[in-house]
């Protein structure tokens, strides 16, 4: 796959029906049962023996497949697998209907407990960003190392850009764009979250596009992708409102994990000015810029951010450990 591709999202040209979500080559899908809760699981096999784990975490209107272009670039590293959060990708809506940051680290939790998965390397973007700071931040025992992509953490000055996202949080909103854009095709909203997400937007393949339009369908026949959405978004609202030990950056410095923090420098929603702050805030942090990006590295620059994060394995004694472990 080219690194300007959007991942392979259907194994076939037919449409799926609402729910059903195709598999890239070499990735396989599982559902994760959980009380309350069901998870779906994305995950590609590791091409060594006994590698140590990676979870990634997607971002808001994300889902599992934002993986897909970096997963097999890490697969002779890390055990690859990634989450669609509730109600995102092909997991169901929680059952308490909590979309809160705590709401979604707490699934997050409860996975890798319940499948004795951690440690892990824990990666996530966006809203996962977020999620998983917040998860190294309480459960210091699930967490390798931590890297994350355009997380979603507190700004004094928002872009003007990211202020649709937010506004989508305030009660009705939801309900009215979907009034307002009723008549808007697929093809449209794609263009429109591909011009806010990358920082370039021609470096998608016209057969990404497709892909990209065909699940934007799937997703738009879900009852419930517009409340999810909403939701989710007023849940980084209100985690931006928090202070104490509670506030994300708070929780930022108690991160014990090793983190890799990478941000674009045309990102529209998550402020590049961001970057220094956040590597002064994480105790043990390395940081990657990419001047080119937007809001989602790894779909844009997977090459560049997989050579970042064998870096950070290298600097942290992760890879030398396994491979001394495993003989090689």
């Amino acid at each position: 796959m080219s690194s300007t591709e959007l991942p392979n999202l259907l194994a076939s040209a037919v449409a799926p029906k609402p729910g059903a979500v195709a598999v890239a080559e070499g990735e396989r899908l599982d559902s994760v049962g959980l009380p309350g809760l069901t998870l779906n699981v994305r995950s590609r096999p590791s091409t060594g023996t006994g590698l140590p784990p990676a979870l990634y975490v997607h971002g808001l209107g994300g889902s599992s497949q934002n993986w897909s272009a970096l997963m097999p670039l890490l697969d002779d590293v890390v055990d690859c697998e990634a989450i669609d959060l509730p109600g995102f990708g092909d997991s169901p809506p929680p059952d308490d209907g909590d979309y809160s940051i705590t709401g979604h680290a707490r699934a997050v939790i409860r996975y890798l407990d319940a499948r004795a998965r951690g440690p892990v390397h824990l990666v996530g973007n966006s809203l996962g960003g977020a999620v998983t700071t917040r998860v190294a931040a309480v459960r210091p025992d699930l967490v390798r190392t931590l890297t994350l992509i355009s997380p979603a953490l507190p700004e004094l000055r928002v872009q003007r850009t990211a202020l649709p996202t937010g506004l989508l949080a305030l009660p009705g909103v939801a309900a009215l764009f979907t009034k307002l854009t009723k008549e808007w095709t697929a093809e449209q909203r794609v263009r429109g979250v591909l011009g806010l997400c990358y920082g370039d937007p021609g470096r998608v393949t016209p057969e990404g596009f497709s892909a990209a339009v065909r699940e934007m369908e799937r997703r738009l026949q879900l009852p419930y992708f517009w409340d999810a959405m909403a939701r989710s978004a007023r849940g980084i609202v209100n985690a931006y409102t928090l202070g104490g030990q509670h506030g994300l950056w708070r929780q930022a410095e108690r991160v014990l994990a090793p983190t890799l923090l990478v941000y674009g420098g045309r990102d529209l929603l998550v402020s590049y000015r961001m970057a220094h702050k956040a590597a002064a805030a994480f105790r043990d942090s390395r940081l990657l810029t990419l001047p080119e990006a937007g809001h989602v590295a790894m779909m844009e620059y997977p090459e560049s951010v997989a050579t970042a994060f064998r870096e950070l394995l290298v600097d942290t004694g992760e890879l030398a450990s396994h491979r001394m472990d495993s003989g090689s």
